[in-house]
């Protein structure tokens, strides 16, 4: 019998992407957000809000060159690992040591820091981390964001819910969403994102075996900073992790809590799904903070 494959050949690869900072993706990543643009644009030389790295360095893959669930083939770069055809974002340590500017040109190495095969109760899972860390495009400049994005993968069984802990309560910050098939459909064109779980709900029900088409743990993350941005505006972040613990899905409600610390330089934030159910937790940091 064949040795399992460990994937720790995939460790270590490396692969670099150069992108300029425009506008665009910036009023369109508020407009998806429901904020109003008021009398100032986006300009030359302002901060982008967190997580809007995300609208930046995207894989532009050929048609041609796309996987069945429409992400990009694997093998260049992440493994291709066969057994394991789905793929979630399992959540993010994201620290912000600069500032990304609109115009800005940045350069992002990309580094696989780890892979990892284990068991689950569906079969074979594989959890592999990604350090991007982004500075501008000059020799010597110093790094403005890292960004270490967990991925798992995992067989081609019908889905079953995750880990999703026990009813929790409010917190002092609370806002409700629902996240529909249009904004869905405008969070996958906003990132480029052809993964068909999130609008193509034939594929969705009958190949992966969700209840729904799904909404983006990263849209989820974005939600839950931007509530701690409607809250504390002029808050500067030093770093933001999250973890993915359950799913969530279109037209379900949704509740974004936050809650600050002693010192209010830790926020608590956390997202419950429409039966209370924890779906996801994340902490943010100020700059300042001593933690």
């Amino acid at each position: 019998m064949a040795a399992e494959p460990d994937f720790s050949d995939v460790v270590g690869r490396e692969r670099t992407d150069v992108d300029i900072v425009t506008p665009g993706p910036i009023r369109r990543f508020e407009a998806v957000l429901d904020r109003e643009a008021g009398e100032h644009s986006p300009g030359q030389g302002d901060a982008i809000p967190p997580l809007a790295h995300w609208l930046f360095f995207l894989d532009a893959e050929r048609q041609s060159r796309l996987g069945p669930d429409g992400h990009p083939a694997r093998g260049a770069f992440l493994p291709a690992a066969p057994q394991m055809p789905r793929r979630m974002w399992a959540g993010s340590r994201i620290a912000f040591p600069g500032t990304i500017r609109i115009g800005m040109r940045l350069r992002r190495r990309s580094t696989i820091v780890s892979a990892e095969r284990k068991e689950g109760s569906s079969g074979p899972l594989l959890f592999v981390t990604v350090r991007h860390e982004i500075a501008e495009d000059v020799a010597g400049a110093p790094l403005l964001l890292v960004d270490e994005h967990d991925i798992v993968y995992r067989a081609a069984a019908p889905y079953r819910a995750g880990e999703a802990g026990g009813e929790t309560g409010e917190g002092a910050w609370r806002r409700e969403m629902v996240a529909d098939e249009t904004l869905l459909f405008r969070y996958s064109a906003l990132t480029f994102n052809g993964h068909r779980i999130h609008y193509d709900r034939d594929y969705a029900t009958g190949v992966e075996f969700y209840p729904g088409l799904v909404v983006h743990g990263p849209l989820i993350a974005t939600a839950m900073l931007d509530l701690l941005r409607r809250n504390l505006p002029e808050a500067a972040l030093a770093s933001f992790a999250f973890r993915a613990r359950h799913t969530v899905f279109c037209g379900d409600r949704f509740h974004l809590n936050g809650l600050p610390g002693k010192d209010e330089s830790i926020i608590e934030l956390w997202t419950t799904d429409h039966a209370g159910r924890l779906a996801m937790t994340a902490q943010a940091i100020l700059a300042g903070a001593s933690a």
